[in-house]
């Protein structure tokens, strides 16, 4: 039936606007609008509004969820190397003022949904009279007494064991030198000419049966003694892996430090595990990341290692 066919009244159908050429509609491009000359212009507001709301998202999934970290010391060797970078999940241990991104919170002592840390987990901590995270790795749970003698941890009287383990030969890059003031005599080059440091290892079995890797080089060192105190309520006692060079509870406050137990409230977060490391060699290219990477290190679980059959007696 032709159009001139059609009984009177019958709607015809309106085919939408052709398009102008060579592009969208004034309706189809995103974060534009139009004015009532038909021009488009950017939305603005609604662009901000938008980054603001991403934004948001990201503060919030790092403050209650996880977040990465970035390890720029030795404190933490053998299980911890410059370079890493890690995941901290926020949530073992509740929430506080210290877990909310970039500290934007003021310093203080409440917690929710409070839980205590075990022997042997990995946290980060805000010391007091600073503002950024330390990792240590928790040795002492409210209530305890702790002391360090000849290096050894006595825990609540009783010697924490320490078994010797065979030696770890780390490679040598721009991150882990292993430079001679602090690691006489260690460094040496296998067959292949690849330069290695060889760090004596000391397994230490905590209560629970949490097990790890330190290093204590120095006999005698200033941080091998530490007088017995008892942990106060809400507090734990932190130290590093790296037992010579960790400014950790051993330390005071005034040679940055943290000066004792801890509260909870400033301990942000567990954690978890390594997502990647770099060897220090790379630069502004993203190509040179992937030579620097250290493969070995990827996806390196931050649990100690949990033997029921070795717990200490």
């Amino acid at each position: 039936m032709s159009d001139e066919s059609k009984p009177e009244g019958t709607p015809y159908s309106v085919s939408p606007p052709e398009s102008p050429p060579g592009g969208d509609t004034e309706y189809g491009v995103p974060g534009q609008v139009a004015d009532d000359d038909g021009e488009a212009h950017v939305d603005w507001w609604g662009e901000l509004r938008g980054l603001v709301f991403m934004l948001l998202a990201v503060l919030g999934f790092h403050t209650f969820i996880a977040k990465p970290f970035y390890i720029p010391s030795t404190s933490m060797m053998p299980n911890l190397l410059v370079g890493d970078r890690l995941v901290v999940a926020k949530y073992p241990y509740g929430w506080n003022w210290s877990s909310v991104s970039f500290h934007l919170l003021p310093r203080g002592h409440w917690r929710l949904f409070p839980r205590n840390p075990k022997y042997g987990d990995i946290v980060i901590v805000v010391p007091r009279g600073g503002n950024e995270d330390y990792i240590k790795r928790v040795v002492a749970l409210p209530g305890d007494r702790i002391a360090v003698v000849n290096g050894q941890i006595v825990l609540n009287g009783r010697p924490v064991p320490q078994q010797v383990e065979p030696p770890l030969d780390l490679p040598v890059d721009a991150n882990q030198p292993c430079d001679p003031s602090e690691y006489p005599g260690l460094r040496f080059r296998d067959a292949q000419g690849h330069d290695f440091c060889e760090l004596p290892i000391l397994r230490e079995t905590m209560p629970n049966g949490a097990s790890y890797s330190v290093i204590d080089l120095r006999q005698g060192s200033p941080l091998d003694d530490y007088p017995e105190i008892r942990v106060p309520p809400g507090q734990v006692f932190l130290m590093g892996d790296n037992r010579d060079v960790s400014a950790d509870s051993r330390v005071p406050v005034s040679e940055k430090g943290l000066g004792g137990p801890v509260p909870l409230s400033d301990v942000g977060g567990r954690a978890e595990f390594v997502t990647f490391s770099l060897d220090g060699s790379e630069g502004w290219n993203p190509m040179s990341w992937w030579r620097a990477a250290r493969g070995y290190r990827a996806l390196t679980s931050l649990h100690p290692a949990l033997d029921q059959h070795r717990k200490a007696p």
